[in-house]
């Protein structure tokens, strides 16, 4: 079995939500992630100066949520099974 290594999805997760909180793609920006790693996006795009970008985040129900250093934010949505099920998507990208 092969051992389980990082694919760099962090990095390229922070890039996007701080390239496209740049370009107003978006004006609230929730970021699904336990990864600390990806706190300083979060302060980049708080911090931009846009005014038009709120940042809050998502996690599963019990467990652990990003937040800012000696803060309670941003905003977490706990989400369980019921909320996954909601939303899933059911669809076979791999047919053509």
């Amino acid at each position: 079995m092969t051992p389980a290594q990082e694919k760099g999805i962090d990095v390229a997760l922070a890039v996007d939500f701080v390239r496209l909180a740049c370009e107003g793609a978006f004006d609230i920006g929730v970021l699904f992630s336990r990864d600390t790693d990806l706190i300083p996006a979060l302060e980049a795009v708080r911090d931009l100066g846009t005014g038009g970008v709120h940042v809050e985040v998502a996690t599963w129900r019990g467990l652990s949520r990003l937040r800012y250093p000696d803060s309670q934010l941003p905003w977490c949505h706990y989400l369980d099974a019921a909320d996954y099920e909601a939303c899933r998507d059911n669809t076979d990208y791999t047919v053509t």
